[in-house]
């Protein structure tokens, strides 16, 4: 109990003597962090076989929807983007971007499954491309800055809506290569394809 507290009033003296900037990095990386955690404990979730073909056939069902490089771009990108701009939104974006995260988890297990494999195994091998790491960055700037800009407008500073226009342009931008360079992994390295696309095909799963 002792040593609890004594980390917790550690952690509160760090963060009330670090810059403005600071703060605002240590919480980026914070969520980044929370992210990654949050879409593992996705993977945990028990599914039966059903349940994890009815989440794989779904999986399928939209590559075939978007067999183009075009189009394949174009879904993958609407639908990361649309998730992601609702991120954005105070309070709510972040509640709703840690119900997105557990969702890709709960889509990457599913995956796992079918194919026989290991969620973990198949969470590690998102995490050595550089797709994941494109759109959880994204990701952790919508959810982030849905608490900053909460406290801001509480505040009445309204510089931090610039900021936050200022994020979002970064986030698409992120969310844009990272679709088309996903499309063209699937499309062309078909062997990549369900590694690939379990990084972004939970969202699908929310239409």
């Amino acid at each position: 109990m002792a040593l609890g507290y004594y980390i917790l009033s550690a952690i509160l003296s760090f963060w009330k003597n670090a810059t403005p900037l600071r703060k605002r990095i240590y919480s980026y990386v914070f969520v980044l962090i929370l992210s990654i955690v949050i879409t593992f404990a996705g993977t945990l979730v028990p599914l039966d076989t059903e349940t994890a073909n009815i989440l794989s056939d779904q999986i399928g069902q939209t590559l075939l929807e978007n067999n183009s490089f075009a189009s394949l771009t174009i879904a993958i990108f609407v639908n990361n983007c649309r998730i992601c701009l609702i991120m954005f939104i105070p309070i709510f974006g972040a509640a709703f971007g840690v119900f997105s995260l557990f969702s890709t988890g709960i889509a990457i297990n599913a995956l796992s499954i079918v194919q026989g494999a290991s969620s973990s195994v198949m969470l590690l091998s998102l995490m050595i491309g550089p797709i994941f790491w494109i759109e959880f960055v994204a990701y952790s700037f919508g959810m982030t800055e849905s608490i900053w800009l909460f406290r801001r407008l509480l505040q009445c500073r309204w510089r931090e809506l610039k900021r936050t226009a200022m994020l979002i342009g970064i986030a698409v931008s992120l969310l844009a290569i990272g679709a088309i360079v996903e499309s063209w992994l699937i499309l062309y390295f078909p062997a990549t394809a369900d590694i690939t696309t379990a990084s972004v095909l939970s969202l699908f799963s929310l239409r």
